[in-house]
């Protein structure tokens, strides 16, 4: 009986150390927020990362983007051409505990140029908030990230931003969210004035008055706040009448028509909270992160493809620890000349030094030096819960959507690829410069900066892209990271397909040119869609396969 009676109860001590850690677990990965910001260029996205940082305790003092002169870039802003320009380039990683909450930030480039890198990154977000410019309203950019959000059914909170200036009425904002993006919009709060008289919003769940102060130092510091019920707005004297008769107005009118807001149709990707702010005073900012919190989803399963071909669903708590690879950036730091891959912790709990399995290479690796960062500063990473973002240093192991886990036998979903829009041939303007020019050229292909493609005649590189800019980047990195200046000069294609089939009996155009990609795969360039159109009709023997 002894032997049974311990027999037991190291079993029962087992069960209960295995319930204690699901139960941690589980605690964990409910307070994880993680979300991408997405916006078209200028709409303020990357100031309102900032204020974030700053309403987190991240930061004491925030400083605007770099645009005037002397001004401090923005903590997400790293590359120095990112500072230089006053625009986000490369998607950044940021934790920080906000409250109760640990908040996972996904600052995202809002050039459409660099639209590869923002779509990588929205598969690593939970959520995703969507800040508009209230003077412009819903612009390109903005649809187009909005729609892979939809496709990815990521839930979406809208902020329209810059209600310190002068702006398009809220109402009209709110019927354009709607009817741009075939989306149902909740007004959650409500703006009292715009422009020089925006004072403060209205909290429309119980009718409170938040009325915001300008500070000293303006929108580097915390914002004072006075909260009082909307009934004694009149009497504080800071509102005139025909303000306090719009807000009336205007409230009344989205009581009678406007969408209730409810939770589950918004995690459903059917509703669109909006939220009214200024990013740059700070007006609003506090309040509408509170309100994340509360409404923006913990991570939950994620789908996967099992080694027989089956579909899975990656249960967060209940499978071990498990991530992929959805970034690759070199060099972030010049006193760490290293390559890292950021990893999404999908499921399990992540510990450093630990032995995981990487599915492609199909052998085990230590994940070792894991870190979090803020731009360039580095903090290493002891434990990790899903949602959470950790760098760990690549010494040529890791590929853009690489799975790894404890268990192994499947695969996260591929990663999007787009079809590249303009290519050119890049050379070194010093020949003896070959060596670093060849390793920053493997380097920027790894991280998807540029595809890089190969003639069939010779290897002198050919690069492809989604835009001009990413040129512009790759040739910036290639001076400052690895001190080699080139010369790019554009080729006259605009599109292109994988080829299946003999590229010796393609019949190809004469505006086009046959090349491979850095898997070997063939790949015709053409002139116009006219040229492929051609292509496809002279060769029914062959397949044109569009990239993506």
């Amino acid at each position: 009986m002894p032997a049974h009676r311990s027999h037991y109860d190291m079993l029962h001590s087992a069960m209960t150390t295995d319930t204690s850690l699901l139960s941690e677990l589980s605690a964990a990965a409910a307070r994880r927020r993680t979300f991408a910001i997405i916006s078209h260029p200028d709409a303020g996205k990357t100031t309102l990362t900032e204020k974030l940082l700053l309403y987190s305790g991240l930061i004491r003092t925030a400083g605007m983007v770099r645009g005037r002169k002397g001004g401090k870039a923005t903590a997400s802003d790293w590359m120095g051409m990112e500072q230089e320009r006053g625009i986000s380039i490369t998607a950044s990683a940021m934790q920080f505990p906000y409250k109760q909450a640990v908040i996972n930030l996904l600052d995202t480039p809002g050039h459409q140029d660099f639209s590869e890198d923002t779509y990588r990154t929205l598969t690593a977000a939970d959520s995703a908030i969507m800040v508009i410019d209230a003077a412009k309203g819903v612009e390109a950019q903005t649809r187009k990230l909005f729609a892979v959000c939809r496709l990815r059914r990521i839930p979406v909170l809208t902020l329209i931003n810059k209600m310190d200036l002068p702006g398009r009425p809220p109402l009209d904002l709110m019927t354009e969210v709607e009817q741009a993006l075939n989306i149902h919009a909740s007004a959650v709060n409500w703006p009292i004035g715009s422009g020089s008289e925006f004072v403060g919003i209205v909290n429309r769940e119980n009718s409170h008055v938040e009325l915001f102060s300008r500070t000293a130092h303006g929108g580097a510091t915390k914002v004072d706040v006075d909260t009082m019920a909307l009934a004694n707005l009149a009497q504080s004297g800071r509102v005139s009448q025909e303000v306090l008769e719009q807000v009336r107005h205007d409230l009344e009118l989205l009581e009678i028509a406007g969408n209730p807001f409810d939770r589950e149709l918004f995690l459903q990707g059917e509703v669109t909270p909006v939220f009214f702010a200024s990013a740059l005073t700070n007006f609003g900012i506090e309040s509408f992160l509170d309100a994340f919190v509360k409404l923006a989803p913990s991570p939950g399963a994620r789908p996967a493809d099992a080694e027989n071909g089956s579909e899975l669903s990656i249960d967060p708590i209940e499978r071990p620890f498990s991530a992929y690879v959805f970034k690759l950036q070199a060099n972030m730091n010049p006193k760490h000349r290293d390559s890292t891959a950021f990893l999404r912790v999908c499921s399990g709990r992540f510990e450093r030094d630990m032995l995981v399995k990487h599915h492609r290479l199909g052998r085990e690796v230590r994940l070792s030096r894991p870190h979090s960062l803020v731009a360039q500063e580095r903090s290493t990473v002891e434990e990790a819960f899903p949602g959470d973002i950790i760098g760990i240093i690549n010494p040529g192991l890791f590929a853009i959507g690489d799975t790894i886990s404890t268990t192994g036998g499947f695969n996260f979903k591929p990663l999007p690829q787009f079809q590249p829009e303009i290519f050119a041939r890049i050379r070194p303007s010093d020949v003896g410069k070959r060596k670093p020019f060849d390793k920053g050229m493997w380097q920027m292909a790894q991280e998807g900066t540029v595809q890089i493609m190969h003639s069939l005649h010779d290897q002198e590189p050919l690069v492809a892209a989604v835009g001009r800019l990413q040129f512009d980047v790759l040739q910036y990195r290639l001076r400052s990271e690895y001190r080699v200046e080139t010369m790019l000069d554009q080729l006259p294609f605009t599109c292109s397909a994988w080829l299946d089939g003999d590229p010796a009996t393609f019949k190809a155009p004469s505006a086009s040119m046959i090349v491979k990609d850095q898997r070997d795969r063939i790949v015709v360039l053409f002139g116009d869609q006219l040229m492929k159109s051609i292509a496809r009709d002279r060769n029914p023997g062959h397949t044109l396969r569009d990239m993506g």
